[in-house]
């Protein structure tokens, strides 16, 4: 665990206080596999807007380094919120590999 400014940032599982280890949390409990779906960002017409970012339950939302959506596999469930909320509909679901 270490302190930026008046955040606590926790680097692994072990620096959790007891109760956020006992609820869970999809920082270190990837949860991709769940998935029945993916979204995948259509880059040319994402405007970076943030709005997906916001609303993504599992945080897997991330910023490309063009500063558009790009997504986290790794825990992202496939709920399709940010399919929902993109204003300019950059964010389609696509059929899972398995």
């Amino acid at each position: 665990m270490k302190k930026d400014g008046d955040k606590i940032i926790f680097e692994n599982a072990a620096d959790l206080p007891d109760m956020a280890k006992s609820m869970g949390t999809t920082r270190f409990n990837k949860t991709g596999t769940w998935r029945n779906e993916r979204p995948i960002v259509d880059t040319d017409k994402c405007t970076g807007c943030g709005i997906c970012w916001k609303y993504c339950p599992d945080m897997s939302i991330l910023e490309d380094e063009n500063g558009k959506a790009a997504i986290d596999y790794e825990f992202c469930k496939g709920c399709a919120i940010c399919v929902e909320v993109c204003p300019v509909k950059a964010i389609s679901m696509v059929e899972e590999e398995k």
